[in-house]
């Protein structure tokens, strides 16, 4: 049993099983509101099932502080029950959506297939703010019914993104949304084939505004 927390883009939480069903999915499509919503939603979809034996992260790309708030909630119910973290990039979940024919939020119930499943090159596109999108370019499927990225995440600003998306043969595909319930069937998946899919920082992909200051210069006598 997989929780799994996403706020890369609004807030989304689901509980899914480890075949990839989601018994319960809620969500904020409000994009700053991530901690003022993310424990009633966690409350909610927790009350549809047996207790998870996993949690799974959304890493991003998304924005600094909203993004972290969706993954220090997952670490820290992690942590709290000792169970194991599983970090998802965000846009494998939309990608895998795409891939599975389903609309966003949708239950991807069909198991993997045991098979790679081709596909026309495409990029999941997503608001990074400040002029900017980040994105990801999918393949298809691979043997583990896991999306196969290609390229990215990265960021390119909005006058270029349509001319690097065409030099890499890529549709672009524009998303506002991240399903939990997608990005618990990535992670379940990926249990499955016993794989990692992301390390443990956060796809934040630029530096946040609010940065150390400098030592303080010493003053000589």
């Amino acid at each position: 049993m997989i929780l799994a927390i996403d706020t890369s883009l609004g807030t989304s939480a689901a509980l899914v099983d480890g075949q990839g069903r989601a018994l319960g999915e809620a969500w904020s499509d409000d994009p700053l509101a991530h901690a003022e919503v993310i424990g009633g939603l966690l409350q909610e979809v927790l009350a549809a099932g047996p207790p998870p034996t996993h949690v799974a992260a959304g890493m991003g790309p998304g924005p600094f502080t909203g993004l972290r708030i969706g993954i220090t909630a997952a670490r820290t119910f992690a942590q709290a029950r000792a169970l194991p973290l599983v970090p998802v990039p965000s846009h494998d979940a939309i990608a895998l959506e795409r891939l599975a024919g389903a609309p966003g939020r949708a239950s991807l119930e069909a198991p993997a297939g045991g098979s790679a499943a081709a596909s026309a090159p495409f990029a999941i596109v997503t608001d990074a703010r400040r002029r900017e999108f980040a994105f990801s370019v999918y393949d298809g499927l691979d043997a583990d019914g896991l999306p196969h990225r290609i390229a990215g995440p990265v960021l390119a600003h909005r006058d270029e993104i349509d001319e690097r998306l065409r030099a890499l043969g890529a549709l672009r595909v524009d998303a506002t949304v991240v399903s939990a319930a997608a990005l618990g069937v990535v992670a379940a998946r990926a249990i499955a084939a016993s794989r990692e899919l992301s390390g443990t920082e956060p796809l934040y992909l630029r530096a946040p505004d609010v940065t150390v200051p400098a030592a303080p210069k010493r003053v000589g006598s």
